[in-house]
């Protein structure tokens, strides 16, 4: 899936090898201030790097066309991106881009049950919590139906039990759909109940990548 060599951005990040597999979860962790989120902005050409090479399925990054990469790598970021309208109008706007078709309400009403967000469609979506817009932006990402999710601190905003519920339902509809997630995380528990390859990351440098063939 996504393969990095010898990439560094500033004096913020060092990568002397990654290898990021598909169709699995991978969990980002670290101490605040350590590159991930630079990490994950370099997946989708959010960002350039200085040096080295970085490779998804094989194409280097930096050839392939920005719009269509990120169509196919679609990212949530830490603070939920919030467009002017309603709950649908959010949802919609995400397929605009993707330039998909758009679904019948029951699928836009299956989405926000599966990030537990009862809420109706015609809702002013500035009216939501911090929380409820977060789950709003995951159930975006999920209606694009992506090849690559990449999460920034998904649940941040979100108590542990409904943090659990969220992600239990997100991780299993992408697992159904075959596709991959790269989410970065501060939290063990997440990480430990459903990473499958974590990557630690301390100072911009890798410290350590940790397969698990099954989640506990």
């Amino acid at each position: 899936m996504f393969q990095l060599n010898e990439v560094q951005v500033g004096n913020i990040l060092f990568i002397n090898k990654l290898h990021i597999p598909d169709k699995r979860i991978t969990c980002i962790m670290g101490e605040s201030g350590g590159g991930k989120s630079t990490l994950i902005k370099l997946l989708n050409n959010f960002i350039p790097y200085d040096h080295g090479k970085i490779t998804y399925n094989g194409e280097d990054l930096q050839l392939i066309d920005p719009i269509l990469l990120r169509r196919n790598v679609v990212m949530v970021s830490q603070v939920p991106v919030m467009f002017e309208g309603t709950v649908q109008d959010n949802l919609l706007i995400g397929l605009t881009f993707s330039e998909k078709s758009t679904p019948k309400v029951e699928k836009l009403q299956k989405i926000l049950s599966i990030v537990c967000l009862p809420k109706e469609l015609d809702v002013d979506a500035e009216e939501l919590s911090g929380g409820e817009k977060q789950r709003l932006s995951l159930a975006r990402a999920l209606l694009m139906e992506p090849e690559v999710y990449i999460f920034d601190e998904p649940t941040s905003a979100l108590d542990e039990e409904l943090e659990d519920k969220v992600m239990g339902n997100i991780i299993e509809e992408i697992k159904r759909r075959e596709k991959t997630l790269i989410m970065v995380t501060h939290s063990k528990k997440l990480a430990a109940t459903f990473g499958e390859v974590i990557v630690h990351l301390k100072g911009g440098k890798i410290t350590k990548v940790r397969e698990v063939t099954t989640n506990g």
